[in-house]
């Protein structure tokens, strides 16, 4: 049984910096794609960034892109979501979520979810 649990979450100003971590259990196979996405309240869950099982990553979101930044540490089989220079409106339920198989924006393509960690940017 695959099991996802993120971590990392918390209230911060703005201009301020936090790392989630996500980690996987239960794998059953090497072709793991991570995926960080986020909703915010009345908002639809979009996706963050996409890291493939060859350590490439995507980043889905264009207002994160030169703030955020992954890395992973594949002996513990964890992910981590690096936010620099946080902005209000980064302030969201983040998830941690794992798929077999390639990279996917769309949440509907992940099998497998954490509870999600909570994310708040004061300004």
């Amino acid at each position: 049984q695959v099991q996802v649990v993120e971590s990392g979450g918390g209230l911060v100003q703005a201009g301020g910096s936090l790392r989630l971590s996500c980690s996987a259990s239960g794998l059953t196979r090497s072709d793991v794609t991570t995926c960080w996405f986020r909703q915010a309240p009345g908002m639809e869950r979009e996706g963050v960034s996409c890291t493939h099982w060859s350590g490439t990553t995507l980043y889905y979101t264009d207002s994160v892109k030169g703030r955020f930044t992954t890395s992973r540490d594949t002996a513990k089989n964890t992910l981590y979501l690096q936010m620099n220079t946080l902005k209000p409106e980064d302030t969201a339920m983040y998830y941690c979520a794992v798929r077999y198989g390639t990279c996917s924006a769309s949440s509907s393509q992940y099998a497998y979810w954490g509870q999600g960690t909570q994310v708040t940017v004061s300004s």
